[in-house]
């Protein structure tokens, strides 16, 4: 289910008829409208940088980077090829709206990084797309066979004089290729592992060539503030947190789906919007940003708004946008146990840090899950997190430390009553 709320990305798409996702029916919503005027005037590049930086716009991935800085980064006058990559490799567990944009709206997808490529001087892009979602593949590629059969990708595109194509690239479902660089290794049919940085992929990304590297709901973004002007999707959200953004709610909510609603939303509106909570229960705790985020008790989500700013000063983080809602009969060990398992198989096993700390916060939370945790057991998790996180090539074993650190520090008493009584507080029961 996705539902919008002054959408960008989503405004008019009736999700209920199957060729919403079509180039005609994007048309009928003023689709490649922003692109066809950008082509006509021959409107100077810095001046497409300029505007999409005025919008606000920051990368909907995880890391809210501000997507105008970024493309700015791109070397224009480089002689050789560059590169425009959409990083659609969406393995974060309770994430799925990027699944959606392929799904049903691929055209805001192809036209935003047609206007990358043209403002930062790019012939190529690529769109890198999770292994597990093969029909959304499949959906993305007839899409990209429209546009080429319209004139909106290839040679001489428009009439205008510019070149760009664009190609789809279906992973394998590995978590660590949603890593940028990763990613790049896996793009060039090598083993999908970070690579150092620097260089960064702004000089030395996809065979080696610069390359500009945003997500699916990034370039999705762009057709809008390009056609409506950067002020329109600033006003959207707050400073600093312009335009909207797509939520994936999951967990104990009533309606859990894909909501785009401005940056800034409560979170009780939110939670609203899905339904409330499941069965009459209590919120107990969300974590706000994909299952990487610190975990926020309910206590402080409710006093809340969503955006990048917000959340983090809670001690937490947007990331993807996906909210996992916990209601008050979960047992946060359990939780934990489910998270940190995840890490520990999902890593790709080139830092140590990372190939054995994942195994053993995985191994010492399983033992207090099942009644086998000791008195030492919370401390020990701390050390090995101190010695994980902010040692590794990429960010998956700060990612895996963040769960467990937020975890113990806002139910700690779960796990201590696990320990001491090896069984868990929550209704008294095994779990």
């Amino acid at each position: 289910m996705t539902i919008f709320v002054s959408g960008v990305i989503f405004e008019g798409v009736d999700t209920s008829d199957p060729n919403c996702w079509t180039l005609d029916a994007y048309r009928a919503r003023g689709g490649y409208k922003a692109l066809e005027r950008i082509l006509q005037d021959k409107m100077a590049q810095d001046d497409v940088v300029a505007e999409v930086k005025a919008s606000g716009l920051r990368g909907r991935g995880g890391a809210g980077f501000p997507s105008g800085l970024k493309w700015s980064f791109m070397p224009r006058s480089f002689p050789g090829d560059k590169y425009v990559v959409c990083n659609s490799d969406e393995g974060e567990p309770g994430t799925f709206k990027d699944r959606d944009i392929l799904r049903y709206n691929p055209h805001s997808l192809i036209e935003g990084m047609i206007i990358a490529g043209y403002a930062m001087g790019t012939k190529a892009g690529y769109n890198y797309i999770h292994g597990e979602i093969f029909e959304e593949y499949q959906r993305f590629e007839a899409a990209l066979a429209e546009a080429r059969a319209a004139g909106l990708l290839g040679q001489n595109i428009l009439g205008s004089g510019f070149d760009y194509d664009l190609f789809a690239h279906h992973g394998y479902g590995a978590y660590i290729c949603g890593e940028e660089t990763a990613l790049l290794e896996s793009l060039e049919g090598k083993k999908g592992q970070p690579r150092f940085k620097p260089p960064f992929p702004a000089s030395f990304g996809l065979y080696g060539k610069p390359t500009t590297i945003n997500n699916t709901e990034t370039f999705a973004s762009v057709p809008f503030i390009m056609r409506d002007g950067a002020q329109k999707f600033m006003d959207l959200g707050k400073p600093n947190n312009g335009g909207t953004k797509l939520f994936s709610i999951s967990g104990h909510v009533n309606r859990p789906g894909n909501y785009e609603v401005p940056l800034g939303t409560p979170f009780a509106t939110l939670l609203e919007m899905a339904g409330g909570m499941k069965d009459g229960k209590k919120l107990k705790a969300v974590i706000p940003g994909g299952s990487s985020a610190p975990v926020l008790p309910a206590e402080i989500m409710m006093d809340l708004t969503m955006d990048y700013d917000a959340i983090a000063k809670a001690g937490s983080m947007l990331g993807s946008g996906a909210v996992i809602v916990m209601n008050e009969n979960v047992c946060m060990v359990k939780a934990l146990e489910r998270l940190a398992y995840f890490y520990h198989e999902e890593s790709c096993g080139q830092c140590t840090p990372c190939r054995e700390g994942t195994g053993w916060l995985y191994r010492i939370i399983h033992r207090i899950e099942n009644g086998e945790g000791r008195p030492e057991d919370l401390d020990l998790l701390a050390s090995i997190g101190n010695n994980m996180a902010g040692r590794t090539i990429c960010a998956l074993a700060d990612a895996a430390v963040f769960p467990v650190r937020s975890f113990t520090k806002h139910f700690r008493h779960e796990f201590e009553y696990h320990i001491e009584h090896k069984k868990c507080l929550v209704e008294h029961q095994w779990c």
